[in-house]
């Protein structure tokens, strides 16, 4: 019985830990001495992807998580000016699994078993946008975010979506504090 519930543990731990190393990674730096609410409009500058068809995509999550910020796009001249960055990388996971019994004599023989490994590859596609004041051409923000891909294009535009949403979940940050 005890072994029983050591493999049902280490079921759950592994379980558990790969929940985590798929979780959606979300990363937010900004310059502190910027004061963001001198910013209300913005222009696209570039947008580069591999997969033409993600361009409309990040463009149309950003637009509306700057949109609920109260900020709005313009064609050209805008206040701040925006990139966007997609990458996507093969990674891997190696997962043994050990299935046998042991016990043993005084000598160390007795027990028996073996142990399976699997080998998961898996693609990580991270998104970063980066947002420029027009005028100094200075970097003022940054976040980025990574998460697994799916095989299926709406599960991934979902993703994309959740990942901006939580980029900008903080933006604009709070203005810098006077001394």
């Amino acid at each position: 019985m005890k072994l029983l519930s050591k493999i049902t543990a280490s079921i759950g731990l592994t379980l558990a830990l790969a929940t985590v190393s798929f979780a959606q990674q979300v990363k937010t730096d900004y310059d502190h001495n910027v004061n963001f609410g001198q910013y209300k409009t913005y222009s696209w500058e570039k947008v580069r992807t591999k997969d033409p068809l993600l361009v409309d995509r990040i463009k149309t999550a950003v637009n509306s998580a700057l949109a609920a910020k109260g900020w709005t796009e313009v064609p050209s001249g805008g206040e701040v000016e925006v990139f966007a960055i997609e990458t996507m990388q093969n990674q891997q996971t190696l997962d043994t699994f050990y299935n046998g019994l042991g016990g043993g004599r005084r000598w160390g023989f007795g027990g028996f078993g073996d142990a399976t490994t699997t080998v998961e590859t898996y693609t990580v596609g991270t998104l970063v946008v980066d947002l420029f004041d027009a005028k100094t051409e200075k970097l003022i923000w940054r976040s980025s975010s990574s998460d697994t891909l799916s095989d299926k294009a709406d599960k991934n535009t979902k993703n994309l979506n959740k990942g901006v949403n939580k980029m900008f979940q903080h933006f604009p940050p709070a203005p810098p504090k006077s001394n």
